[in-house]
């Protein structure tokens, strides 16, 4: 069993940057694929990034490439999405979830977080 747990989100402007975290309790950490994910208001839940295990192989979604970097730190429990040049369409609840595989498919991760939020104004 692997809990996890988002943190990091808020308010912030058009053009800034904000970087989650998601720290991993459980189950060794390192052995699993990180992935993030988001839900905007009325929307489906969204595929944003992933990484690999080893953090050697990561993975984005054509809306966030060049500006959302997804990195680990497997001695700290961690990952992070840094998210820099946000934009009012990134507001959204954003979920990091634990799976076998870096995939863009929700079916891939067993584990999920609470969600936080990320609100970009224009």
């Amino acid at each position: 069993q692997v809990q996890l747990v988002e943190s990091g989100g808020g308010l912030v402007q058009a053009g800034g940057s904000l970087r989650l975290s998601c720290v991993a309790f459980g189950r060794a950490f390192s052995s699993y694929a990180m992935g993030w994910f988001r839900q905007a208001p009325e929307k489906e839940r969204e595929f944003v990034g992933a990484i690999s295990w080893s953090g050697g192989s990561t993975y984005y979604a054509d809306s966030v490439k060049g500006r959302f970097t997804i990195s680990r730190d497997n001695a700290k429990n961690t990952v992070y999405l840094q998210m820099d040049s946000l934009k009012p369409e990134d507001t959204a609840v954003y979920y990091c979830s634990a799976g076998g595989g870096a995939h863009p498919l929700e079916s891939a991760y067993d584990y999920w977080g609470q969600g936080t939020q990320v609100t970009v104004s224009s």
